[in-house]
């Protein structure tokens, strides 16, 4: 909802300025040109106004019937009334005949309403700090009074910190550090990929849902191969078969309008700034490029990653992305449109429908059709040391919330929390019952879960699966004596009594991902987990980002050897099953949070 829209008492005019924003309602006629044109100038007058206070934008066309209902001195007062309400610009014109007077008023109120925001006092500054290289460093840890954020990489960190010191929101920061993730760790996430995103606002939890679909083209026997087996993982990952559609910019995009202070194109200012005058090369990326096998296969990526002698950049080289840059650029002006639609659109188009080995279906029709979605998340309550916590996680097609509740749910029908520490470390007892419980979690993730506008949860809930009744049935399964035998295998249980007609899905390979938690000074917290599924992703680079392979993360077979269908298999639009987790904790007397 656009602030203020809900003091105007006209419900149909609050409909329809919220269509203006969406992008719902046009201009008429040649006026689109005219309106751009208002809108360049309006960005210098807003910038120079101390009234415009709001990052938002509201240009509405109006009908002369609403127009006249508006105000009982008709079309002239309608016009007149751009409702600077609370600093939001507000533009009434009129959808009659394109006569002069009509299109100077539109562009005289457009250049007014445009960039309707006060100046930002931002200014990025590039970070002297090259990224650690893998293994693991012990950290002293750090306390912070007012915000803070976290990432994999201290560039993309340092740019979600200089959001918040100037006052972005939690969820500003996170589009920052995103945007500089899929420059300096391109291997694990990026605008080619996608993400789950939970927000909590002082009272609410929300699940941004910005998960890659299947092309509209793929069958359920995309990775069959000719003799109707499943094909080798790195056979189906590399190349255009695997390549879902890409949802994590307009996922972002979506949670930006509901909670983002800062404009959204001051977001993108460090990695557009990193991209260009380059960044250094850290021992990490040069040692994934080491042993990476197949990234050398697309030209585009040997180019960029790679000396003319096939070896990896250097630890220490200044790597430069103008293409990624101006790709930045367009996202940040136009939004989420100009990656998913026009040019860049179809370069990603073009490199998947046209590998010369492993072609895949994506179209643009396909990439222009994505939508992020707004999910309820599952939470759960889990009780440790005499404590009550309210864990919250994202909900199918993602497993996170259901395992992890599942694996602390049947711990807590165990003497786990009784078993002292070992040196500081879990005990063999201790690891023996965890394992066991996620054992079982896993067997029923295997069998039950899946994209939820495919795949119906057991009993008519997902919440089902999290019943205290069955959690405490499915850890009697595990040995809880001191030295007890394991499981071994697993097998899925009967969540609300009802038996599944789908058939488990085998075990398949599950690659990286990259992670950002961030709490801002506002009260929001943030956690976000972003991916493009394995190292490199599909191993294909458009336009100076890397291209997912998310589809593999749908079941390879289709049904099982009795022909009982997946749950997790291929299907057009569908969205791959994940094992993602962001959780955000809270103390359940309080609905304080206590961790992201």
């Amino acid at each position: 909802m656009i602030p203020h829209i809900a003091e105007l008492n006209d419900a149909t005019l609050q409909s329809a300025l919220q269509d203006r924003v969406d992008g719902k309602a046009k201009p008429p006629g040649s006026l689109g040109r005219l309106e751009t044109l208002a809108a360049q100038i309006g960005c210098i007058l807003g910038t120079r106004s101390p009234r415009l206070d709001q990052p938002r934008l509201v240009v509405f066309a109006a009908d002369h019937g609403l127009a006249t209902r508006l105000s009982g001195s008709g079309l002239a007062v309608a016009l007149v009334g751009v409702a600077f309400a609370s600093g939001t610009a507000v533009l009434i014109a009129v959808w009659t005949g394109a006569s002069s007077w009509t299109a100077a008023l539109w562009v005289s109120l457009s250049a007014l309403a445009a960039c309707a925001s006060a100046p930002i006092d931002f200014s990025y500054t590039v970070p002297n700090q090259p990224e650690g290289s893998s293994g693991y460093t012990e950290k002293p840890g750090w306390a912070t009074s007012k915000f803070a954020v976290a990432a994999a990489n201290p560039l993309a960190t340092d740019a979600g910190y200089q959001i918040l010191k100037a006052g972005g929101s939690a969820v500003d920061a996170a589009i920052a550090v995103q945007m500089v993730l899929g420059l300096v760790e391109p291997q694990s996430s990026g605008i080619g990929g996608g993400a789950f995103l939970m927000h909590f606002n002082g009272r609410d939890v929300d699940a941004f849902d910005g998960r890659e679909t299947t092309p509209a083209g793929a069958t359920e026997n995309l990775f069959l191969g000719a003799d109707g087996k499943p094909m080798p993982f790195i056979d189906a990952v590399v190349g255009g078969r695997s390549v879902g559609v890409p949802g994590t910019v307009r996922m972002l995009e979506m949670a930006h309008k509901q909670h983002g202070k800062l404009p959204w194109a001051t977001l993108f200012e460090p990695a557009i700034a990193l991209a260009q005058g380059g960044f250094r090369v850290s021992a990490r990326l040069n040692g994934l490029l080491t042993t990476e096998q197949h990234l050398k296969k697309d030209p585009i990526a040997a180019a960029y990653f790679y000396n003319a002698d096939g070896s990896p950049l250097a630890t220490g080289t200044n790597l430069r992305n103008p293409v990624y840059a101006s790709v930045l650029r367009r996202i940040a002006a136009e939004g989420s449109k100009a990656l998913l639609e026009g040019d860049i659109a179809q370069a990603m188009v073009d490199k998947v429908r046209n590998h010369p080995t492993n072609p895949g279906t994506l179209s643009m029709a396909d990439l222009a059709g994505y939508q992020a979605i707004k999910r309820a998340p599952i939470c759960s309550d889990y009780r440790a040391n005499a404590h009550d916590f309210r864990v919250c996680g994202f909900p199918p097609p993602s497993s996170g919330a259901i395992a992890v509740g599942q694996i602390l749910g049947i711990l807590n029908n165990t003497n786990a929390a009784a078993l002292p520490l070992q040196d500081g470390l879990p005990s063999a007892d201790w690891l023996h019952l965890y394992t066991d419980a996620a054992r079982l979690a896993f067997a029923d993730r295997a069998q039950y879960l899946g994209d939820p506008a495919f795949v119906q949860p057991p009993g008519g809930s997902w919440m089902s699966l999290l019943d205290p009744a069955y959690l405490a049935d499915r850890a009697k399964a595990i040995n809880q004596a001191p030295g007890g035998q394991s499981l071994k295998l697993a097998r899925p249980g009967t969540p609300g009594g009802v038996k599944s007609a789908y058939a488990p899905m085998a075990d398949q390979p599950e690659y990286g991902t990259s992670h950002i938690s961030i709490v801002d000074s506002f009260g929001n917290a943030v956690a976000m987990t972003t991916t493009i599924e394995d190292a490199f992703g599909a191993r294909q680079m458009v336009r100076g980002f890397l291209l997912n392979n998310e589809l593999t993360d749908f079941s390879f077979a289709p049904t099982d050897g009795s022909g009982a269908p997946v749950a997790n298999r291929v299907q057009p639009g569908k969205r791959p099953r994940s094992s993602m987790a962001p959780t955000l904790v809270f103390d359940k007397a309080t609905n304080k949070v206590v961790m992201s």
